[in-house]
């Protein structure tokens, strides 16, 4: 059983932070790593071909296990999610009239680029809103999303839980759904992949983008995209020389080459070798592996579920714990709590959470105590009325 992993992490006492949504802090062996990688550039003569290839091979293989797959070729390196997206984007045959669903509130980076192809083709966004909080609020949610889904749908773009109150999308059976009427599948995993477990070969997503700095654990500035079969002989929306077959050989770069690396290797950025930031990618994801999402999500139940009763007995709305993630929980305000008293207690007491919509978003993490949890129950008793 995962217990408490606080001692890999610079966060001092008095400090409860309880937003991994936000931005994950950063372990102990991660910045190791970091400061090795970037002492190696003070000698760039060490630096051999090898050096660019090896260890991005490394990291997606390791990513490739996170995710269920056996072909490290369908992972490729993205300095965002929306890089990642719009490599999908570019290669989809949008019609005017056709649909792309996506939910309300999406994050940005998910919404924008299909915007914008809706723009382009004459295509349609179909927003699906939640119902109104309550009693089976995930449950609706999810449903409204497969009726939506139907003959004219193109592409469902959806994340696994929703970034503002960590409503979990039931993806194996939207994926169903999308495959009966040739939808494709397109998931942007930041808010989930790394703390909650995700199965390609059950989902079956056409693509998958997860930016590396939140639940990855990772840098800033990269992170990790999957794509499937239906993207094997896309245009990447970059052309730069690594992504070209034969690029391991550095005399004959000038031969140049009309066939892309295998599979998802041609939607890779340039420079993704990434010499700093990739290699504490990497060691982040073996640290992840090493403890498992299943057991990241256990040890944030523990944490969470003694004191939900009376964080819901205070007025809080949350959604039903099969419509949920362990690791971010979106509570919604009654009348019973005063919302600025809130925010001026959580700052007093130095409990760091988000406010992102109309929910106060809960992130935990291994590194987080008892004695946090606590701390966040206090400052919102102290708030009420």
């Amino acid at each position: 059983m995962l217990t408490c992993q606080k001692n890999l992490f610079k966060i001092p006492e008095g400090i409860h932070y309880l937003n991994c949504a936000y931005m994950s802090p950063q372990m102990r062996p991660v910045e190791m790593t970091g400061r090795d990688m970037l002492a190696m550039k003070n000698q760039p003569w060490l630096i051999g071909t090898q050096d660019f290839f090896q260890p991005i091979a490394e990291l997606k293989a390791l990513f490739a296990l996170l995710i269920g797959i056996h072909e490290r070729d369908r992972v490729a390196i993205v300095p965002s999610a929306s890089y990642g997206l719009a490599n999908a984007a570019k290669n989809i045959p949008l019609s005017a009239g056709e649909e792309i669903v996506v939910t309300e509130g999406q994050f940005p980076s998910n919404y924008y680029i299909w915007e914008r192809l809706c723009a382009e083709t004459g295509g349609r966004l179909r927003v699906v809103s939640p119902p109104l909080p309550g009693q089976n609020r995930g449950k609706g949610w999810n449903e409204a999303i497969l009726e939506a889904i139907g003959p004219k749908t193109k592409v469902v773009a959806l994340p696994h839980v929703h970034w503002t109150d960590g409503t979990r999308f039931d993806l194996v059976r939207i994926g169903q759904r999308a495959r009966e009427v040739g939808a494709y599948l397109i998931i942007d995993g930041t808010q989930s992949v790394g703390a909650l477990p995700f199965d390609v070969q059950a989902i079956q997503p056409d693509a998958l983008v997860c930016a590396g700095y939140k639940w990855l654990m990772g840098p800033y500035s990269v992170g990790l995209a999957y794509y499937g079969p239906a993207f094997d002989h896309g245009v990447p929306i970059e052309e730069n020389w690594i992504n070209r077959h034969n690029s391991e050989d550095f005399t004959r770069l000038v031969d140049y080459q009309p066939g892309y690396q295998p599979l998802a290797g041609r939607y890779s950025m340039g420079e993704q070798s990434q010499f700093v930031l990739a290699p504490m990618l990497k060691t982040a994801i073996e640290q992840l592996l090493d403890w498992g999402p299943e057991e990241i999500q256990r040890y944030c139940a523990a944490l969470l579920h003694p004191v939900i009763p009376e964080l819901e007995a205070l007025g809080c709305a949350l959604e039903a714990p099969e419509w949920r993630g362990n690791h971010l929980l979106g509570l919604r305000l009654g009348p019973a709590i005063n919302p600025e008293r809130l925010k001026t207690g959580l700052g007093e007491a130095r409990v760091m959470v988000s406010f992102r919509g109309d929910a106060v978003r809960i992130a935990p993490h291994v590194y987080n105590t008892p004695e946090d949890i606590a701390k966040l129950v206090e400052v919102f008793r102290s708030a009420s009325f």
